[in-house]
């Protein structure tokens, strides 16, 4: 059975990578993919999934409103598609994780969906809500802490290089984004008196 699954993790943990790493193994298998990514913040309709080590691939974007359920079935009518890719999973609306859901249950093609689990202020994304309620795996991609214990939390430095303690969701721009455990988090969020800033470099 084809299912719907939810690789999540902080920044910089890797995520594309992996996604690019798996499509490129079932095109070297001769089977066909494809590749999502979300269009919000992207001014053009030229959509591509870029990683850190080098790795990118054209993408098709996904947008607020977009069935997505209907672009993946009548691309499916005319070539068979053997795995849909979704990175950046969390900008997903929640209508559009039960559609890729229906890809799974109802055109059997199995959904890989990789994206952030929490925004900077510990808040789950929407369509990371919806994946984690409603995904049949999920899979941490997990990456490390300047401290070396496992990052679970992500904040956001300013242009001036402090931390954002608020702020919109979503901001694209110079913000620069670090992966701490929980523990530093709330130190570097104020939710608790520093007790070290070992690694941390401030600008």
């Amino acid at each position: 059975m084809a299912k719907l699954y939810f690789h999540y993790a902080t920044m910089n943990a890797g995520k594309s990578t992996m996604l690019l790493q798996a499509s490129y193994n079932y095109r070297e298998g001769g089977m066909e993919t494809m590749l999502f990514v979300a269009g919000h913040y992207r001014k053009d309709d030229a959509g591509y999934i870029s990683s850190r080590i080098g790795l990118e691939s054209d993408a098709h974007m996904f947008r607020s409103g977009d069935d997505l359920y209907a672009r993946i079935a009548e691309r499916h009518g005319h070539e068979s598609i053997h795995c849909v890719f979704v990175d950046e999973a969390q900008f997903l609306e929640e209508e559009q994780v039960w559609q890729l859901a229906r890809v799974a249950d109802r055109l059997g093609i199995p959904v890989m969906c990789y994206g952030l689990r929490t925004d900077f202020q510990g808040n789950l994304f929407p369509g990371s809500r919806a994946l984690l309620a409603i995904a049949d795996e999920l899979r941490e991609v997990r990456t490390i802490c300047r401290c070396g214990r496992k990052a679970t939390m992500v904040v956001r430095l300013g242009a001036d290089g402090k931390v954002a303690r608020e702020g919109e969701q979503v901001a694209i721009g110079k913000d620069v984004y670090v992966s701490l455990c929980r523990r530093h988090w709330e130190e570097e969020m104020g939710r608790w008196p520093a007790e070290d800033m070992i690694g941390f470099v401030r600008r």
